[in-house]
């Protein structure tokens, strides 16, 4: 009976342990360090760690060794082990990079919607602005229109007024060369009576002088008789 509390208990002892400790969920990590060291052999010192994705130019390869000579972008060199070498960047770093990329991506995606709606803005104002122009084309070619009708019309009338003036002009001629022949005619008239009064004055004259002579005979005749 005393073994069988003994076992009891060692049982209940083992499944207390079990009973506090619970599971939990873990990976390998994928960070690692790489040792640079002066020498293609773990004998020689470490010059520095490397952290993953690190990136190296590689100078020459030592197959039996099992070692690379690199050297970093500060200008350190220094042996690492060949298989921790890839020809490209490690798929964290590549991760890396196209998550830079697609973040890139979607701020000049956003970047380029904003430009976008910036632009139809400017369109949108832009045909506000050419249709308003074309508003106002329309109304500068009727006042063109207009003002080449009145141009139209004030020449005419300074036309007119043109033949009006030569009208005139000739009227005044005409009536300049009217008025001289009429003070001409005048001029004639009066010389015709001055020259008919001198006339009517001469035979008056003579009238005077002959009809007396005239009596004179004629008495002296009936004298005779």
């Amino acid at each position: 009976m005393i073994v069988n509390q003994k076992k009891l208990a060692v049982c209940l002892l083992c499944l207390i342990p079990l009973a506090n400790v619970s599971a939990e969920p873990g990976w390998v990590s994928d960070q690692f360090e790489v040792m640079l060291r002066s020498g293609p052999s773990t004998s020689n010192a470490i010059e520095r760690m490397l952290p993953s994705g690190t990136a190296l130019e590689v100078i020459e390869r030592d197959d039996e060794s099992g070692y690379s000579r690199v050297r970093t972008t500060a200008g350190t060199e220094g042996w690492v082990l060949t298989r921790y070498l890839m020809g490209e960047p490690s798929a964290r770093e590549q991760l890396t990079t196209l998550t830079s990329r697609l973040t890139n991506a979607n701020a000049q995606g956003s970047s380029l919607t904003s430009q976008l709606g910036s632009i139809k803005s400017e369109y949108d104002s832009a045909t506000r602005q050419i249709a308003s122009l074309e508003r106002e084309k329309q109304q500068l070619e009727q006042e063109l229109a207009e003002i080449k009708r009145t141009a139209a019309n004030v020449l005419a009338i300074n036309s007119q007024n043109q033949q009006l003036r030569e009208q005139l002009t000739t009227a005044e001629i005409d009536t300049a060369t009217l008025e001289q022949q009429n003070r001409e005619l005048s001029s004639q008239t009066t010389r015709y009576w001055f020259m008919s009064g001198a006339l009517v004055l001469v035979v008056g004259m003579i009238l005077g002088i002959w009809l007396p002579r005239i009596r004179w005979q004629r008495r002296s005749r009936y004298d005779r008789f």
